[in-house]
């Protein structure tokens, strides 16, 4: 019993395939890949028709790669497993076959055949598995609740309960539409968020991961802290590739954090420094992460203006975490790496200089206004030719062969995710579930705006305990966007907010999914790591309420409030940093910490009186340090 309870309740278990049937996966990966470009770019191919046979091909691959369990087989598949792949496949097939009809039918109108909806009843049931195996029970069971209560919760009283919904009507909606499971997330992850990744993936495999690395290492390795400092800029830069906590963490940590500790950083430290600099990488333009390809589509905000808007809040949350690093570095005596340790500058940007070409083309292109599909395209591209350009990193048919197929691994769980995510909008937007939400939220925080946020933000944090980031902000979206719109918040200012809690509940105790895969690698609490993470990116907590206020820090309004929004808030940032470690050259007591951190909060407010405040009480918590005074009077020679 215990057995099953763990197969059903825990996530599956990733295979190693080897041999022939290796081959014949990487290779269908690769084709998966291919069709992928050449769908998205060079013809047109009907939407839903696209959909449908991308996430038949994904589910196959899934259940190929993903087993069941802790008790699955870890070197082939079973019989349950190829049941699921045959079924995938299938179900695509009739999808494709029927699609003329479908696309005719007028939903809810005409009804479905016996044979839609055996074919929609299996699809469901194999996403809900994807999920399962992907993700874990978190968004699973968010997906089952949802599912029961669209079908039965017409019985519940009060504002809960809705008309009543058929089976048929519920697979209508959810499989013969775009309103559920081929929605927008799903979408996404079928266009332009795949070719992102792959961007990711093939500057990695050219060298460009090591080449960030080597940069990172010969601009701060040799300071104090270096080793920490290294992994703060080398992971922001990698992640804002992957757009991925987890994978950022486990990509270089493997290397940052068996560094920190040989040079005296203390396991939880080397974690929580990995983590932090690690999971604002889905936040640092230009690529930010799928979550934010999810804002674009469902806001209809440009992509471009959303990258814009993130650059200022980026900085200031990698600023935060560096400037705790140097001042916990001075405190601890820690030192930096030799200069036999760090590669020498001129030399890291003449054999890995070029792979900036391609985050300029990136930046270039969507600053244009190309769309992301294009622009991730392009930036591929440029890959390839500064991969051809330098010998040392060349890429062969057969790496770019390997680089497709890891790109299409690499979204499966991602696709699984963001399939099981349209399956609960569809279920919010069918019942009504969103709008009485949001009478729930005015309910509890009354005329509050700020208390609208904050249970926006508490929301948004425990939703991404379970899932996925793109999961999490869609979901929260929906169901607190609404609010938060009512009360004059700007789109762009409502979904970042989300988006950026969405991103921290990555790091976020008591479910910090980066924690815990820091964890492995530092050989420490992910607790402990997580609760130091949070410490060092106590910023990423506070400028959204800023941004959220006073949209400067968005790069929105005029040149001067916005220059006046930047400088107050690094202000505040520095101040805060300096509170949260209790140091300045020498140890701070109680009371001028104090001071600093609400010196540093009231630069941070989009207030003029609030920067008048600020500078009063900074001016008072620097007179209350000795070592910090100024000497008003010269000593008698």
């Amino acid at each position: 019993m215990n057995q099953i309870l763990s197969i059903i309740t825990g996530g599956g278990s990733k295979r190693h395939l080897t041999g022939s049937l290796g081959m014949a996966v990487h290779g269908c990966a690769a084709l998966v890949a291919l069709a992928v470009i050449y769908t998205t770019t060079f013809v047109y191919v009907d939407l839903y028709v696209m959909m449908v046979v991308f996430l038949s091909a994904m589910l196959a691959l899934l259940f190929i790669n993903i087993g069941p369990g802790p008790l699955g087989r870890e070197d082939r598949p079973g019989l349950i497993d190829w049941c699921l792949v045959l079924a995938s496949i299938a179900v695509g097939v009739y999808f494709l076959v029927e699609n003329q009809r479908i696309a005719e039918r007028i939903t809810l109108l005409f009804p479905l055949e016996t044979p839609d909806l055996i074919a929609a009843s299996v699809l469901l049931a194999l996403t809900i598995e994807a999920t399962r195996r992907t993700v874990g029970f978190g968004l699973t069971s968010v997906v089952l609740v949802f599912v029961v209560y669209n079908l039965w919760g017409h019985g519940l009283p009060g504002a809960l309960g809705f008309r009543e919904v058929s089976y048929n009507h519920f697979l209508d909606i959810m499989m013969f539409t775009s309103d559920g499971l081929f929605g927008v997330p799903l979408r996404v992850a079928a266009t332009y968020a795949f070719l992102f990744v792959m961007f990711g993936t093939f500057l990695s495999k050219a060298g460009g991961a090591e080449f960030f690395y080597n940069l990172s290492s010969s601009l701060a390795g040799h300071r104090t802290g270096g080793p920490a400092k290294i992994a703060v800029i080398s992971s922001g830069l990698y992640g804002t590739m992957s757009g991925s906590p987890t994978s950022d963490v486990v990509t270089t940590g493997s290397v940052t954090i068996p560094i920190m500790q040989r040079l005296g950083y203390s396991k939880p430290l080397s974690g929580s420094v990995e983590v932090a600099a690690s999971t604002g990488g889905s936040l640092l333009p230009p690529v930010m992460g799928s979550a934010a390809f999810i804002m674009a589509e469902y806001t209809g905000i440009e992509y471009r203006d959303i990258a814009i808007a993130g650059i200022v809040p980026a900085l200031l949350y990698y600023l935060c975490v560096y400037a705790q690093v140097h001042l916990r570095s001075q405190k601890l005596g820690l030192r930096g790496l030799s200069k036999d340790e760090t590669p020498p500058l001129k030399d890291t940007l003449k054999t890995g200089g070029l792979f900036i070409v391609p985050l300029v083309a990136l930046s270039g292109a969507l600053l244009m206004g190309y769309s992301p599909t294009f622009v991730a395209a392009i930036a591929t591209a440029v890959v390839l030719v500064v991969a051809t350009v330098q010998p040392s990193t060349r890429m062969g048919p057969r790496a770019i062969w390997d680089a497709l197929a890891v790109t299409t691994l690499r979204m499966v769980s991602v696709v699984a995710a963001c399939a099981a995510a349209g399956l609960v909008i569809g279920g919010i937007s069918m019942t009504g579930l969103g709008g009485k939400f949001a009478d729930l939220v005015y309910l509890m925080a009354g005329n509050s705006a700020f208390l609208a946020l904050v249970i926006s933000a508490v929301l948004a944090i425990i939703l991404g305990m379970g899932m996925p980031t793109p999961s999490a902000f869609i979901l929260a979206a929906v169901l607190v966007g609404p609010t938060l719109l009512s009360m004059d918040f700007s789109a762009l200012q409502t979904n970042m907010f989300i988006l950026y809690f969405a991103v921290l509940s990555a790091m976020t105790p008591p479910v910090a999914v980066a924690a815990f895969a820091a964890s492995a690698i530092a050989d420490a609490s992910p607790l402990k790591i997580a609760i130091g993470a949070v410490k060092l990116a106590i910023t990423a907590f506070i400028v959204p309420f800023a941004f959220v206020y006073g949209e400067g820090l968005l790069m929105v309004g005029g040149w001067q409030a916005i220059t006046v929004s930047c400088v107050t808030a690094v202000l505040g940032v520095l101040l805060l940093s300096i509170a949260v470690e209790g140091f300045w050259r020498q140890p701070l007591s109680r009371l001028p910490r104090l001071g600093f951190g609400l010196a540093g909060l009231l630069f941070i407010t989009p207030s003029w009186w609030a920067v008048v405040a600020a500078m009063m009480v900074g001016i008072l918590a620097i007179l209350a340090t000795p070592h910090l005074r100024p000497h008003l009077h010269r000593k008698p020679a």
